[in-house]
């Protein structure tokens, strides 16, 4: 049953509970929520966390108004807002999973390091990956867009061809991906160059020819700087107009880490 509007236009935001947390690489830590369908269904797959101060058994949460706005609530109260992509969700089991990059130091990262069974996390909406359907697939990120990478790759028709371009520190930072056999995945290895501080996946980007015909789309998320210079290769030397790409910056060099896809 969805949260009814109160007779002050407001709902109060949908809570979830940890029940596990596991570390899926030395970077990546994998927390898995419950909460009610309704909840675990508005939790993605591009969902708007809002992360407490580490060990706060009462958060302040703020509210939501019926256009979507949030209203936080006056004073001190330590709840800061991510954008994060859902690993995984069932709303039928009432769980959600979500992927925690763990370099750096935002309030999510130091959340996610933390946490335990019984902590608390809220959502304060959602959104879709802004994919689009096509028959070749160009899929391009940093360790911050594998949720998002994750989800398109096992969303594509068995027939899709493309190639998927995924930037991590090294090999123990590799994840298995299920997707058709006509995407090829490539791992780029950045060895000890900190996030954000390669060209890697832009040089990727830029030695691959573009595919013939205008069945193309090509999603890329990553850190804000390499995601421009994928963006203006691929609206420059391919061609590709505003339906045939989704390019984000997931986050910025310098900043805190915000989503984990």
């Amino acid at each position: 049953m969805s949260t009814p509007l109160a007779l002050d236009g407001l709902r109060d935001v949908d809570v979830l509970t940890v029940v596990s947390v596991s570390d899926v690489t030395p970077s990546v830590r994998r927390v898995t929520l419950s909460g009610t369908p309704d909840a675990v269904a508005a939790a993605g797959p591009t969902v708007n966390l809002l992360v407490p101060r580490v060990d706060d058994p009462a958060p302040r949460w703020p509210r939501i108004q019926r256009d979507g706005r949030i209203v936080w609530p006056e004073g001190s109260h330590g709840v800061a807002l991510r954008s994060y992509t859902a690993r995984r969700q069932d709303p039928s089991a009432g769980v959600v999973e979500i992927d925690f990059v763990l370099h750096g130091d935002g309030p999510a990262a130091t959340w996610a390091a933390a946490a335990r069974p019984g902590a608390l996390l809220a959502v304060a909406g959602a959104a879709s990956l802004a994919e689009r359907p096509a028959g070749w697939l160009l899929l391009a990120g940093d360790e911050t867009a594998l949720p998002a990478i994750s989800r398109l790759l096992a969303a594509a028709p068995p027939s899709a061809t493309g190639v998927a371009l995924l930037e991590v520190a090294g090999p123990a930072e590799e994840q298995p991906l299920d997707g058709p056999p006509g995407i090829a995945v490539r791992w780029l290895h950045r060895g000890g160059t900190p996030p954000g501080g390669s060209t890697l996946l832009a040089d990727a980007v830029a030695a691959l020819e573009r595919p013939e015909g205008d069945d193309v789309f090509a999603w890329v998320g990553a850190e804000s700087a390499a995601v421009r210079a994928i963006r203006a290769d691929l609206r420059g030397r391919w061609g590709l107009g505003r339906a045939q790409h989704h390019a984000i910056g997931y986050w910025r060099r310098g900043r805190a880490m915000s989503p984990a896809g």
